[in-house]
C-alpha cells in the first residue's frame, strides 16, 4: 500500500477487525498497566476499534473515537470514550450513536476549538459540546466517502481529510474522492485541494502558512499552501501513514502502519522511530502537559500512552 494500490495487509486487517470487533470487556473497568519506560496500556475496557485520541486540555481528559463496526458502515453505533490520564476509562460511551439524539456511525478524527468537539463521520463532520457531549449540529459534505482526520485553526476554521476509500464487508474500494476540505465558521464546506495525488490523505495539522498532511498511500509528507497547492516536504522510513501531531518547535510525530511505529521527525527532516512494535497505530494525540503521545491501536482495541523520551 505504501506506494501501490489498496491491497495491503494492513487494510485487510482493518476490515477484519472492524467487521468482527467484540465488546467482550464492555462491562469491565479499564485495566491500565504501566511499565518502567513510562508507558500506560489500556486494554480489556470495552474499546471497539479505537481510531483517534485527543487530549481535552481544559478538562484534562483523553477522548477516544470508537468505530465499533465497519469503517464505512452507517450503523449509528459509534461512540466517544473519556479516559483519565492514569489510564482508567471514566466513561466508555460518553457520546453514543443512537442515544439522546446522537447520530454517530463510524467516528474517526477529533478536534476541539473553544467548547466545541468536532468529529469526522464518513461524510459528515459532527459537532458536540466539549463539556456535556450534547449534539450541536453537523456539516455534511456531498460526495465525500471517508472523512478521516480533523484539525482546527486558531480562528475556528476546521479542516478535514477525505481518504478516498470505502471499507465495507466486501473489502476496500478506492473512490477517487481524495481531498482536504475547509469548514469555516458559518459557511459550507469547500475543497482546499481535491486530487488523487494526495495518495489517500489521512493525518492533518494547521500551520501559520498552510497545512501539513500525511497519506495512508505513501511515506511522503505534504505541505498544502494557502493556494491549495501540494508540496512534498520529505519522506519517512515507512508508509501507510495515519496520525499526525506537530509540536511547537516544528517537530512532527507521525504514526505508520507499515513501520508499526510512531516516528519523530525533526524540523531539519531527520526521522526516527521512538515507539515501535505497534501493529496498527491510528490517529495519535499528544498530551503537552505530560509530554505524552497517545496511540489508539486500531486492530487490538487498546491504547498505548507513552511519555516522550
Amino acid at each position: 500500500m505504501a506506494r501501490g494500490p489498496l491491497t495491503s495487509d494492513a487494510l485487510a486487517a482493518c476490515v477484519a477487525a472492524a467487521a468482527f470487533t467484540v465488546l467482550a470487556g464492555a462491562s469491565l473497568p479499564a485495566q491500565p498497566a504501566s511499565s518502567p519506560t513510562g508507558t500506560i496500556e489500556v486494554a480489556g475496557a470495552g474499546l471497539a476499534t479505537p481510531e483517534s485520541m485527543l487530549h481535552d486540555q481544559a478538562a484534562d481528559v483523553y477522548l477516544v473515537s470508537n468505530i465499533n463496526g465497519i469503517p464505512s458502515g452507517k450503523d449509528n453505533n459509534g461512540f466517544i470514550s473519556r479516559v483519565s490520564p492514569d489510564g482508567k476509562v471514566a466513561s466508555l460511551k460518553w457520546i453514543e450513536g443512537g442515544q439522546k439524539g446522537v447520530t454517530l456511525h463510524a467516528p474517526k478524527g477529533l478536534a476541539i476549538h473553544g467548547d466545541t468537539l468536532y468529529v469526522s463521520d464518513i461524510d459528515c463532520v459532527r459537532r458536540f459540546s466539549r463539556t456535556t457531549g450534547t449534539a450541536e449540529g453537523e456539516t455534511c459534505i456531498e460526495g465525500a466517502t471517508f472523512l478521516n482526520d480533523v484539525t482546527a485553526g486558531s480562528d475556528g476554521t476546521v479542516y478535514v481529510t477525505d481518504t478516498g476509500i470505502r471499507i465495507d464487508a466486501s473489502g476496500v474500494t478506492p473512490t477517487g474522492t481524495d481531498a482536504v476540505y475547509r469548514l469555516a465558521p458559518g459557511q459550507e464546506a469547500t475543497a482546499v485541494i481535491k486530487t488523487t495525488d494526495l495518495q489517500r490523505p489521512n493525518g492533518i495539522v494547521t500551520t501559520t502558512d498552510g497545512l501539513i498532511v500525511v497519506p495512508f498511500g505513501s511515506s511522503e509528507i505534504f505541505h498544502i499552501d494557502a493556494k491549495g497547492t501540494r508540496h512534498v516536504m520529505g519522506k519517512l522510513p515507512a508508509g501507510q501513514l495515519d496520525g499526525l501531531v506537530r509540536l511547537p518547535d516544528g517537530t512532527l510525530l507521525v504514526s505508520s502502519w507499515e513501520g508499526k511505529a510512531v516516528y519523530r521527525r525533526s524540523p531539519s527532516g531527520e526521522a526516527k522511530a521512538f515507539i515501535e512494535d505497534v501493529a496498527s497505530p491510528a490517529d495519535i494525540g499528544y498530551d503537552a502537559k505530560r509530554r505524552r503521545v497517545l496511540v489508539p491501536v486500531f486492530t487490538e482495541d487498546r491504547l498505548v500512552i507513552r511519555a516522550m523520551p
